[in-house]
């Protein structure tokens, strides 16, 4: 069984005066374990299509099979808890709270999970230092490069033990260096620990590494290819 599948999936945007097909009748199966990137040019759906894997837009029509659950028919509070407990985020702006250390920001997903405080605080300080920020576990964003700031967010993407992590554009604010050392621990975490990222993303390094590339254009899946090069490395 794969691990998400979307059948069929459609989406319009009818906001407008004219309505925006953003996906049409998109077909996708991502399996356990892949390392995979939505591409494709600026208005393709990549953001759109990850966003309703991840449950943070619905589909005008078709089916999200996810993690074993059709989440389609979930309502806002069962989505809600879905997310929280089956699916890790990586946004583009971090989306650290400013107020909150790297710790307490890692923490606070274990929080809304009614995970006991000693346990919360073991397992922050065991994905901080796994992510190569022992030594700024007591800092805030403001304090944080934003190549750590990005680090923090990977870990607290992980801290709810997701079935997989939806990251997106999680390179775009980052330097070149920032950037390739994000990636590098992704697939450490890839490779090591089988965590599944899917990501959208226009960055060349995140594709040249991505084991599987899916591009959007349209709205429509215009290739779907294993990328060898990325298995060799």
């Amino acid at each position: 069984m794969p691990l998400i599948e979307l059948k069929k999936i459609c989406k319009t945007y009818s906001e407008t005066k004219v309505p925006v097909e953003a996906l049409r009748d998109v077909d996708l199966q991502i399996d356990k374990g892949e390392f995979s990137a939505i591409v494709g040019p600026s208005g393709s759906g990549k953001t759109t299509a990850l966003n309703i894997i991840g449950g943070l837009d619905d589909p005008t029509s078709g089916q999200i099979i996810v993690d074993g659950h059709d989440i389609s028919t979930l309502k806002k509070d069962e989505m809600i808890n879905f997310r929280l407990h089956h699916i890790g985020f990586v946004f583009q702006a971090y989306n650290l709270i400013p107020v909150f250390t790297a710790r307490e920001n890692v923490e606070f997903i274990m929080l809304l999970q009614k995970i006991s405080k000693e346990e919360r605080e073991k397992r922050a300080i065991e994905l901080l230092t796994a992510v190569g920020l022992a030594d700024r576990i007591d800092s805030r964003p403001s304090e944080l490069s934003g190549g750590q700031q990005q680090r923090v967010a990977v870990a607290r993407a992980l801290a709810s033990h997701p079935s997989f992590v939806l990251a997106d554009e999680p390179t775009a604010n980052l330097d070149s260096k920032s950037a390739i050392s994000l990636l590098e621990l992704m697939e450490v975490l890839n490779h090591e620990y089988g965590m599944t990222f899917v990501f959208s993303t226009h960055d060349s390094r995140v594709i040249k590494r991505a084991h599987r590339v899916i591009t959007l254009v349209d709205g429509m899946i215009a290739s779907d290819v294993a990328n060898n090069a990325a298995h060799e490395d």
